[in-house]
């Protein structure tokens, strides 16, 4: 006796063809530019993103090279940005910093997405006294602000960009776990999985090929909007003297260099300072749009 197919999202998704899927992403692409100011946000971001990828080939100082005899010099065209109180290029420096914080920014929020997702559907999935112990942990670690966790993880392990990126990680965690676990909720629910349950697909199965991929929006527009506070909490844990340590080019310990000289030189924090909000400002706008445009509630 033949087998009727289940008919359900995950199946639209599975036997979707590359002329669907280019449809589908052009037709996402046109209800994101209706928003322009996510739509510039989403430029502003690759922008960054760019100059990230093509630091080591950018005609640029080096931003190491100390000249001291050139010290707090002003914005001028040999030095677009000036210099800091050794000499070294702040454009340059700037520019090799966004490697840093885009980097860091992007290694501590998937791991907190990667651990926080397996997490919410597993509890989501299985509920019962697993999903009990698994919300009960989340919760403790909700009880405390983020940047609290942080900074005692940082303290307890050293300062470095290593342990910045585990704390971070590990505070960002519980956003993902919660989210997902809502979502797994809502999805197994629905009676194609029950179907599919019944045709005797595994666990295993049913998760990755069936819920997982009917809960990835509000995964994906989390994972936007934690990119840009991540990336703002390992600039304030730099600036603290936790995160990256001299003579790294990390904006947040650029921003704590200059603070000694906001009045003989407010460069060189102004333009540190610009960068950071500047990008996570960008983030946090695309993010906003990603979540309308992902939103299936008003999608026509």
């Amino acid at each position: 006796m033949q087998q009727a197919r289940v008919e359900g999202p995950a199946w639209k998704l599975s036997q979707t063809t590359p002329s669907v899927r280019w449809k589908r992403t052009r037709d996402f692409y046109k209800k994101l530019s209706k928003n322009k100011l996510s739509l510039t946000g989403g430029y502003i971001v690759l922008f960054y993103l760019c100059i990230a990828v093509l630091a080591p080939v950018l005609p640029i100082a080096d931003p190491f090279k100390i000249d001291l005899v050139h010290k707090l010099q002003t914005p001028s065209l040999q030095h677009w940005m000036g210099t800091d109180d050794k000499g070294r290029d702040i454009l340059s420096r700037l520019v090799f910093g966004t490697r840093i914080s885009l980097s860091v920014g992007f290694v501590s929020m998937f791991m907190g997405a990667i651990i926080g997702t397996f997490l919410g559907l597993v509890a989501g999935y299985y509920g019962r006294w697993v999903d009990t112990i698994i919300m009960r942990v989340i919760d403790v670690l909700l009880a405390f602000p983020g940047i609290l966790i942080a900074l005692a993880i940082v303290s307890a392990l050293g300062a470095s960009l290593i342990n910045v990126m585990v704390a971070v990680g590990i505070y960002t965690i519980p956003l993902f776990a919660r989210i997902v676990r809502g979502s797994t909720l809502s999805v197994k629910r629905l009676e194609y999985v029950d179907a599919i349950r019944a045709l005797g697909a595994t666990d295993v199965t049913i998760i990755t090929k069936h819920i997982m991929p009917n809960i990835l929006s509000p995964i994906i527009v989390q994972a936007t909007l934690r990119l840009g506070t991540a990336i703002l909490t390992v600039a304030g844990l730099s600036f603290l003297g936790l995160g990256a340590q001299p003579p790294s080019p990390e904006w947040g310990a650029m921003l704590s260099n200059g603070r000694d000289f906001l009045f003989t030189a407010p460069h060189i924090a102004v333009f540190p300072g610009l960068a950071i909000s500047t990008l996570v400002l960008a983030i946090n706008v695309f993010g906003d749009g990603l979540r309308d445009a992902l939103d299936p509630r008003i999608r026509k």
